[in-house]
């Protein structure tokens, strides 16, 4: 396509799909959530015949979100030129509310227009993409705080054994059961591969500071994600400062605007930065998170979203690796065709398939879906 071609975004659509949990009892647990079920919002953006698609997970409202403030902004811009939309859906939410839910919606549609414009060249996204990188690392996530050790340990352990040289847990649900499961993951997974766990917030800086050291001295625990608050950037100093230092403190998942990174930063107060593609603005706002997190010398960590993040943090140049989540690669597998698998520890995304190189399967879907209507 020769440059200077424009082509108008003629149309964006709004499903919405939610897949109940394979966990105990129908659920899952972390430190600070239980929840029954994982809901997809998903946008797709029409240009020049062709379809590009995009998501984030988060409740059903983020659906008429979409359609009411950022559909009718996307509609008749330039499917070429997708951080000109972005510039544009951020300025339309102003008073609706951008961090939080307006960023997570705008997040959908940015990956759904990155996604087309990749599609309309005929390239992969990643080679769209100013790429670094032609593969990100992964670790393994899950562990859920209401398994039960035998399935705890079978799950790590067969991250393990398909060549996943970390893995990680959720911890700090109920604090005097967690020995025993740390113990059941670091046995199974063996005395090589890295061990993570991840408080989602639930402990206090002096609490934090306790497991930090225990998990440090007892289980070689190398990745502690949100000890405390992830707004609470003084206690995740805390905690990086005083803890162990073999010990790396994480947080950023929770990031939706780049003041919210640049705070995490200040300090700084993480070893390694998080951010999710899918809420922190989408591919455009994902590129500049990682410039900030190349100016400040530290490491960018994927939360999540595998299907998107294996091409997006492609553009990261201090990549560190990619949450390799349960859910969400259960939910993404039911979802869509064109999934990759992790091999030798890593994501490849397929250069012979244009955008994200993923289809959606409707019919396998549509069980699911709480929002919109199938396309004719």
């Amino acid at each position: 396509m020769r440059a200077g071609t424009e082509v108008e975004v003629e149309n964006v659509a709004v499903h919405a799909f939610e897949v109940p949990t394979d966990g105990p009892d129908g659920t899952e647990e972390d430190g600070t959530l239980r929840w029954d079920s994982t809901t997809m919002v998903l946008a797709e953006a029409h240009a020049g015949g062709r379809t590009g698609i995009g998501y984030t997970y988060g409740d059903v409202s983020l659906a008429a979100f979409i359609e009411s403030k950022l559909a009718p902004v996307a509609q008749g811009s330039d499917a070429l030129s997708p951080a000109a939309a972005w510039d544009r859906m951020f300025a339309a939410i102003r008073n609706a509310g951008r961090p939080g839910a307006g960023a997570m919606a705008v997040s959908a549609v940015d990956i759904a227009l990155w996604d087309l414009k990749a599609r309309i060249l005929g390239l992969p996204l990643f080679e769209v993409l100013p790429a670094f990188h032609d593969r990100v690392p992964v670790y393994g996530s899950g562990g859920f705080t209401n398994y039960p050790l035998d399935r705890l340990a079978s799950q790590l352990g067969g991250w393990v054994e398909q060549g996943i040289p970390r893995v990680k847990l959720k911890i700090s649900r109920r604090p005097d059961e967690d020995p025993r499961r740390l113990t059941a993951a670091r046995e199974a997974i063996g005395a090589g591969p890295q061990l993570f766990t991840d408080a989602n917030g639930a402990l206090t800086r002096k609490e934090a500071l306790y497991w930090a050291r225990r998990l440090a001295d007892e289980w070689d625990v190398r990745w502690f994600e949100e000890p405390v608050p992830s707004d609470d950037t003084a206690g995740l100093r805390l905690v990086r400062e005083e803890g162990p230092g073999r010990t790396e403190v994480a947080a950023g998942e929770y990031g939706y605007v780049l003041k919210d990174f640049a705070d995490l930063l200040e300090g700084p107060s993480v070893d390694c930065l998080q951010a999710d593609v899918t809420r922190c603005g989408g591919v455009t706002g994902l590129l500049q998170v990682a410039g900030l997190s190349a100016a400040r010398q530290a490491d960018l960590s994927a939360h999540c979203a595998p299907a998107v993040s294996a091409h997006a943090f492609c553009a990261v140049r201090r990549l560190r690796h990619l949450e390799y989540f349960h859910d969400h690669v259960r939910v993404e597998h039911l979802l869509f065709d064109g999934n990759l698998s992790p091999a030798g520890g890593v994501l490849r995304p397929a250069a012979d398939r244009p955008g994200l190189g993923l289809d959606v399967k409707w019919g396998d879907a549509e069980p699911y879906r709480v929002h919109g209507a199938r396309p004719a």
